[in-house]
């Protein structure tokens, strides 16, 4: 029997409902998995094996989602660099730079329209980067803990394993994220530092060594793990709500273009509640990696409680706006490859009879 703590707690639990979690099924034919001994298989698909083109968890699906990460943060973060320039600009200079749209009418008179482009490169590469590890990884994370915790607990804690699979890949996300994000930051907010990445890093090596490349990676761990957490739960618990309470017929009778749309839906909503989570260590982020020597928290007390919420507004809509179509665009590499889907959670009969549900 499990405790009573343990049933308490997971009934509790605000996210009690999430859009899948992992089971076993019993079902002669289909490829069985090995572990700890026993014969088990994680099941995925909500529709026939014929009509999805790998396995789930074989390398071929984690790789594919790992594609679809490159592809969604890569396209998404380099087509608003315009917003985030002035965000960060708003961030590390707001005697300057006063608002929104001053930062915008400020950037243009000094560097031009095509000045409001500066730090595209590093944002490519890094966010792509990031998203192959944020994605690819929530994956493995995902179905490795769920084995570690067995059947039953994965049902049970379902939505705390989605917040542990995300913030472990996001942990490994923000490795490979935090030396071009140096760069972008340098060559947005340094004026006359450097106007490309080919320019901006052998600059940066030549004057601090690697560690200018790593030295905002905890603020980028304070920043980013809070905000994949939002964003994988967030992002689950809204669809579901969503489709329980907005939309007039059930998912499964949606097609994939409606299905889409209420992605990006949530994804929007989604995005609204990680900015505000993670905006403080973004102020922290941005004005660290401009400014040479400094540290974690001697910004922190430079900017002061109220300091670390400037550009919130400006983060809000470009975190919105990406969130909303990293998701659909995740999402939409999901349809087109076939990519096998959870079905929708449901409590194992052992569990059931444990919990005294059924005879």
């Amino acid at each position: 029997m499990y405790p009573s703590t343990l049933t308490q707690l997971a009934r509790v639990n605000p996210f009690s409902a999430p859009l899948f979690s992992l089971q076993k099924v019993e079902e002669p034919g289909q490829v069985m998995a090995h572990h700890g001994g026993h014969h088990r298989r994680l099941a995925a698909a909500a529709v026939p094996d014929s009509d999805v083109s790998c396995e789930f968890g074989s390398m071929k699906y984690y790789a594919l989602c790992g594609f679809g990460g490159i592809l969604s943060c890569g396209i998404t973060h380099t087509a608003v660099v315009p917003l985030d320039l002035v965000k960060c600009r708003l961030q590390v200079n707001p005697d300057k730079y006063k608002s929104i749209f001053n930062g915008f009418s400020v950037t243009v008179k000094e560097d031009g329209v095509r000045g409001l482009a500066k730090g595209w490169a590093p944002t490519f590469i890094g966010y792509s980067m990031q998203g192959l590890c944020k994605f690819g990884f929530y994956e493995v994370f995902k179905i490795f803990y769920s084995d570690i915790l067995g059947e039953e607990n994965t049902y049970l804690w379902r939505t705390s394993l989605y917040l542990a699979a995300s913030a472990s890949a996001e942990f490994f996300a923000d490795i490979a994220l935090a030396p071009m994000e140096a760069c972008k930051v340098r060559i947005q907010t340094q004026p006359g530092y450097a106007n490309t990445l080919r320019e901006c890093a052998p600059k940066m090596y030549a004057e601090e060594g690697m560690w200018a490349f790593y030295k905002g990676v905890v603020p980028l761990w304070m920043r980013q793990i809070p905000y994949t957490m939002m964003k994988f739960a967030c992002f689950e618990r809204t669809v579901e709500m969503l489709y329980k309470y907005v939309v007039p017929k059930p998912r499964s009778e949606c097609s994939k273009p409606e299905q889409l749309v209420v992605t990006f839906v949530a994804g929007y909503i989604a995005g609204v509640f990680c900015a505000i989570v993670s905006h403080p260590a973004d102020s922290v982020v941005s004005v660290l990696n401009k400014e040479k020597g400094s540290t974690a928290v001697g910004v922190l007390k430079k900017l002061g409680p109220m300091g670390v919420w400037k550009g919130l507004v400006a983060r809000i809509i470009m975190i919105g706006t990406l969130t909303a179509l990293q998701w659909f665009i995740y999402d939409s590499v999901k349809v087109y490859f076939r990519l096998p889907r959870p079905p929708p959670p449901e409590m194992p009969e052992s569990l059931k009879k444990k919990l005294g549900l059924t005879d």
